[in-house]
Order: structure tokens, then sequence, then C-alpha cells
């Protein structure tokens, strides 16, 4: 089962923050370009930096965990077909 999601619902989830987390230890990460309120495009790309600030890692904490506790029942009947 294949169900598309716009970029800014995956963003929204908390789960772009967390996939570029990871992506950070490697050097890379997902980047959203956005004119105004308009996204532009996504793209990967080599970066130096690594990590977030504290500030940004709690928000990315709690948008994940919101979306775990909004989604849990549907990734469990998933997790178990």
């Amino acid at each position: 089962m294949v169900k598309e999601q716009t970029w800014e619902n995956f963003r929204d989830s908390g789960l772009l923050w967390w996939i570029n987390m990871i992506l950070h230890t490697f050097g890379w990460a997902i980047v959203f370009d956005y004119e105004g309120e308009e996204l532009k495009r996504v793209y990967p790309a080599r970066v130096k930096f690594r990590g977030f600030s504290e500030s940004s890692n709690t928000e990315g904490y709690s948008k994940v965990s919101h979306y775990l506790a909004n989604n849990i029942n549907e990734l469990k009947q998933e997790a178990n077909k």
C-alpha cells in the first residue's frame, strides 16, 4: 500500500527533523526551499553542520510524539499484516 502525502505533512509530523537528525551524522540533510509560504523544491544536500539547537530538538521530539500518539493504532495494524 502506498498513500501519497504532502511534504508539508511530512514536515509537520516531525519526521523531517527526525530523518535529518540521522542524516546529519553522515553530513547530509533534506532541504526545503521556500519563497514566502510557497514550497519551491526539496532536495538532498551535503552539509557541514551536525545536529540542531535544543529548542529545535524539543519541538521535534514533541511533534514526533504527537504523530505517534495520533497514529499508533494504524501503525500497529500495518506492522501486523
